[in-house]
């Protein structure tokens, strides 16, 4: 929960004569970096739109919020530091907290996607910007650092079904970047407000690779609420093949008891896309078998006809995937490059069987069976990417073919300079082909043939060169290579849980699609271009959505009735405040009827305890009170320590003050002494220390004064005069007051 002081700090406001008044310490954490400005107030209570139909959020300064935030992060970030180094006590204290509660404190859900806007400025500026790469790199992590910290705050601030669709507005409401901008500025960039230009703050992490803000517990609650279809909304689409925006669906919660039993929208939740695709792909790929297995050149097969007709239907769906949400969110799946490479060699054999149809040839249509028997090796592996697609092995072998083929590219054009002087040494003896292939040999340590045959090229330059060859090629480049590879995999694991998450919101991104296309399972997608796109001008939108509507209900009548029935089974809603003791999910039948001793394990949390129990586990024990209660309980120096002599101090008599998630560093070994130094740098501490050193002065003259006047017969005297004159002034020293010193003296 958000912290706030009791009561406002007023250092300058003048003190009566004659009465103490206490001193009040400004903690860092509380006191602000930067000046405030005006709050802009939101209002949640009402469907949101994240398209062009009523969007409720077009009065947020979105445009002067992410020059704002550009401003503060440029202004307290000047050199270079790394992410552990920003979270730091000092820097967390000093830099970190004061920008998060200002900004938090604005009230804006936008600020989420305004600090990530400035994150993909500042890689952008870290990429082509030689002079200022690492403090560049510093700012964009500094946003995502204060993106995530907010985001978390209001997921605390606010609880159960409202404060989860108070996320989901943060995350997936669409804003663009010159909203509210000044009219002259939109027209100097030609800033349209089209539909398809905003973008959620979760396509822009995406887009980024915020991995440390999409992997926070806040942002994975929305992503699972979405992926499992809790929470449903209506994307902004780049552009829609089979565009139906007749009716939108606003971000809300889903309850699968209120909807119709015939729900088409159900088709493009993230969860039930996944598994369609998984079963398109098994059919595809057994279409793809049979058809391989019987090939025939000479004539066309029915497995044939369907294989082509359903391979056409899956090509497009994944073609209307990459225009749903661009290029660069599409590659960030981790099997799309076997789809993209899979896509050009079915356009291949299409293109070469068509050829060979059409001229009655025999030799086309056996090189169109020969290029489609190159997706064999694409085909087999992508099935196992999609059923272990949180595999950490799967994960870091994309990276690392990534690694692998811009290293071998980089490394085949450096040495094509060899082939060109091995040739020309040759004199036409040896063709291009032939010398090519002794050197891949070479590459990758299968033969030795090119050594050999050197000195025909020449009796000395020829094997100077291929032994140059053989050592750059088979020892360096491998050795690179190795290493490159050591290091990709390293760094994955070290940060595995946030791949996978990172991977599992991409998937989730993708699979809530706005097109009418992806409601047409492969091959009726092609049928649907062909009828509904002509269709679109001939009537109207209304017309054109119940067309739609009654096609689909109609082509995937069984499927929607198997989804409507699991999701009434398994989808339960999401409990509210309002109806806390809703009775639990049922069982599934194995999980009720199955043999075990440990179901007792899960059902002790299934049912929440009685009154009775949580009155009689509250009480504090011994062990409660003497050390959980005393490592977590922080004195307030100021309200409790800081109390002047005689007057009464109020949180004796008001409720205790409960504990906080910011209590929980008092506990850790050296953190009292980082707060202290921090602390002591304060103007407020150096005004105590010098009044503290000032009193410490005063009662030494007073202790020597007294000496000289009683002499050595007063020696007992002043020994309890000393004694007093102690105790006085550790009192002082805990109410820091001056007035008590005149009183004593």
């Amino acid at each position: 929960m958000r912290d706030r002081p009791d009561r406002p700090d007023r250092p300058d406001r003048p003190t009566k004569p004659g009465r103490a008044q206490s001193l009040r310490i400004v903690e860092p954490e509380r006191r602000p970096l930067l000046a405030h400005r005006a709050t802009f107030s939101h209002e949640l209570d009402h469907e949101v739109f994240s398209c062009h139909q009523m969007n409720t959020h077009s009065h947020l300064p979105v445009y002067n919020n992410i020059h704002r935030i550009r401003r503060d992060i440029v202004s307290v970030v000047e050199d270079h530091l790394s992410l552990d180094q920003l979270r730091d006590v000092r820097i967390n204290v000093s830099v970190v907290r004061p920008l998060v509660d200002k900004l938090y404190e604005q009230d804006d859900i936008s600020i989420v996607y305004c600090l990530l806007v400035n994150r993909a400025q500042f890689l952008s500026e870290q990429s082509h910007m030689n002079n200022r790469q690492n403090v560049s790199f510093t700012r964009a992590t500094l946003c995502e650092l204060i993106a995530t910290r907010i985001l978390r705050r209001f997921n605390e601030d606010n609880e159960g079904a409202n404060g989860l669709l108070v996320l989901a507005h943060i995350l997936v409401a669409g804003f663009e970047p010159f909203q509210n901008a000044p009219q002259e500025t939109r027209n100097e960039v030609h800033a349209t407000t089209a539909w398809n230009n905003t973008l959620p703050a979760l396509e822009l992490a995406i887009l980024t690779e915020s991995k440390l803000f999409l992997s926070s517990t806040s942002c994975q609650k929305v992503v699972d609420a979405i992926y499992e279809g809790r929470i449903i909304y209506t994307p902004s689409s780049f552009l829609d093949i089979i565009p139906d925006r007749y009716k939108l669906k606003p971000i809300m919660l889903y309850d699968p008891r209120e909807a119709p039993l015939l729900n088409q929208y159900r088709l493009i939740v993230p969860r039930t896309r996944n598994i369609l695709e998984i079963i398109q792909f098994v059919i595809l790929l057994g279409l793809y078998t049979a058809f391989m297995a019987e090939r025939d050149p000479e004539q066309f097969s029915i497995l044939e006809v369907f294989f082509t007709v359903y391979a056409f239907g899956w090509v497009l769906d994944q073609f209307a995937t990459i225009l749903e949400h661009g290029w660069h969110v599409y590659t960030q799946n981790l099997w799309s490059f076997l789809d993209v490479t899979f896509a050009v060699i079915y356009w291949v054999y299409l293109a070469l069987r068509i050829h060979g149809w059409r001229t009655e040839t025999l030799e086309p249509g056996q090189q169109a069976l020969d290029v489609l028997a190159m997706g064999a090796p694409v085909l087999i592996p992508r099935l196992a990417f999609n059923l272990l697609s949180d595999n950490l092995l799967f994960l870091s072998l994309r990276s690392m073919m990534t690694d692998f083929a811009m290293l071998t590219a980089l490394a085949a054009w450096c040495f094509f300079g060899f082939l060109l002087s091995l040739v020309w040494l040759g004199n036409g003896v040896f063709p291009a082909a032939t010398i090519s292939k002794w050197m891949i040999y070479i590459w990758f340590g299968l033969d030795g043939s090119g050594i050999h045959y050197s000195t025909d090229f020449h009796p000395i330059l020829g094997p100077a060169l291929m032994v140059t060859f053989a050592f750059l090629g088979n020892t360096l480049f491998l050795t690179i290579l190795v290493s490159m590879l050591s290091s990709t995999f390293s760094t994955i694991v070290s940060s595995a849980t946030a791949e996978i998450q990172f991977r599992h919101a991409v998937l989730t991104l993708e699979g809530v699609k706005s097109d009418a296309i992806f409601a047409y399972q492969p091959p009726f997608n092609i049928l649907a271009i062909l009828l509904l796109v002509p269709l679109k001008f001939c009537v109207s939108p209304r017309w054109f959505h119940k067309i739609h509507v009654a096609t689909v209900r109609f082509i995937n009548l069984p499927l929607l009735l198997v989804i409507a029935i699991l999701e009434r089974r398994v989808l339960t809603p999401i409990r509210t405040s309002s109806s806390p003791s809703s009775p639990p999910p049922r069982p599934w039948f194995w999980k009720k009827w199955r043999i075990t001793a440990h179901s007792d394990i899960i059902s002790v949390f299934s049912v929440p305890p009685p009154d009775s129990v949580l009155n009689e586990i509250a009480t504090d024990d011994e062990l409660t009170r003497h050390m959980i209660r005393r490592q977590f309980t922080r004195q307030n120096t100021s309200e409790g320590s800081l109390q002047p002599t005689g007057m009464p101090d109020p949180l004796k008599t008001s409720q205790p003050r409960q504990l906080n998630r910011r209590d929980s560093i008092a506990p850790f070994p050296g953190l009292r002494a980082e707060l202290h130094g921090v602390l002591s740098e304060s103007n407020e501490m150096g005004e105590i220390t010098n009044r503290l050193e000032a009193l410490e002065e005063s009662t030494q003259r007073i202790e020597a004064m007294l000496l000289r006047l009683v002499g050595e017969d007063g020696d007992a005297e002043s020994v309890e005069e000393e004694e007093e004159e102690e105790e006085e002034q550790q009192e002082l020293g805990r109410t820091g007051t001056i007035s008590d010193l005149d009183r004593t003296r």
